[in-house]
């Protein structure tokens, strides 16, 4: 699916959103609330993100559950799968809205990447960033958790799933066991990490992709990294590459953050690495492999215009 040519990635949504004032840092549910209060704010940001180059959405579903909806909404559960299959929609609707506009549908794959986000993201205390909660939570109670949503978006028509920000292997071997119930159904699975050798919880990176690779089989279309900041990346993609098959095989995921740090209960801190720092850094992850290449936190559509513009022209 993502084999043979060069992927632009959409950038970061919450941020996005919060750049045209919608308040979504802090909120337990995060950008996921607008799929309840604001949906045409989520187009308005696909369609933004479309605008500037990419061709693949990922969904407003990374800190979407049923437990979160439920309780910070007070909707039954029927209503909260329902804005969890709306995510879904909206990128779709974005695409239908942006192709005749673009002219450039035959020339250009738009896909919609359904996003899985860690456990931990809908802790709404970091935790997806460190994952502490892995010592208190089986597999199997996991697999259980992650299922409802999983089920929702391959149902509403993803072409496929961003398994996202995990921040350790055992999560992430969960989720791709939990696919084999979903034949047909094809992911990428990309880690948040705490350096250039450890994904956050502290596995040693080439272990982890290595030991995905293994679980993952033909329904794991890439791997990689993302909202981590974008000196960590090459470092990474060297450990990747030293123990998968080459990207040609296995695609290789990168969308850093903009280098800051997100702190629980006071939101993101420390100097912004830039834009033009992540970029100086692009032709070098594409060097080394990677091919779906976009943004994560901080990171919005004029950085996503200037990552398109720079893989252009360095292919």
């Amino acid at each position: 699916m993502l084999k043979g040519r060069v992927w632009v990635l959409d950038g970061g949504l919450a941020s996005t959103l919060q750049q045209e004032g919608e308040q979504v840092d802090g909120d337990p549910l995060w950008s996921a609330r607008l799929l309840y209060t604001n949906p045409d704010a989520i187009k308005k940001a696909h369609l933004s993100f479309l605008s500037c180059g990419a061709n693949i959405l990922t969904t407003a579903s990374y800190q979407a559950s049923i437990p979160g909806f439920t309780t910070h909404l007070g909707i039954t559960q029927t209503q909260a799968l329902s804005l969890i299959a709306r995510s879904v929609s909206l990128a779709r609707t974005a695409i239908e809205e942006f192709t005749p506009m673009s002219g450039h549908s035959a020339v250009r794959p738009l896909l919609v990447a359904g996003s899985v986000g860690p456990y931990g993201a809908c802790q709404a205390d970091g935790s997806e960033y460190t994952g502490a909660y892995i010592s208190r939570i089986s597999p199997s109670e996991l697999k259980e958790w992650h299922r409802p949503r999983i089920e929702v978006l391959v149902g509403a028509g993803v072409d496929l799933l961003a398994v996202e920000t995990i921040p350790a292997v055992e999560e992430a071997l969960a989720i791709l066991e939990l696919l084999q119930e979903f034949p047909g159904t094809k992911a990428w699975v990309t880690f948040s990490c705490k350096d250039g050798q450890h994904t956050s919880y502290g596995d040693e990176f080439g272990a982890a992709v290595q030991a995905c690779h293994e679980r993952g089989g033909e329904q794991l279309v890439g791997v990689g990294v993302n909202c981590s900041p974008p000196h960590y990346l090459a470092p990474l993609l060297t450990r990747a590459n030293a123990t998968l098959p080459s990207p040609d095989i296995l695609p290789r995921v990168v969308y850093p953050n903009s280098g800051e740090e997100w702190v629980a209960g006071k939101g993101w801190e420390g100097r912004s690495a830039g834009t033009q720092s992540c970029i100086k850094e692009v032709r070098e992850w594409r060097r080394l492999g990677a091919s779906v290449i976009g943004g994560c936190c901080r990171l919005g559509p004029p950085d996503i215009r200037i990552i398109a513009d720079t893989l252009a022209n360095s292919c």
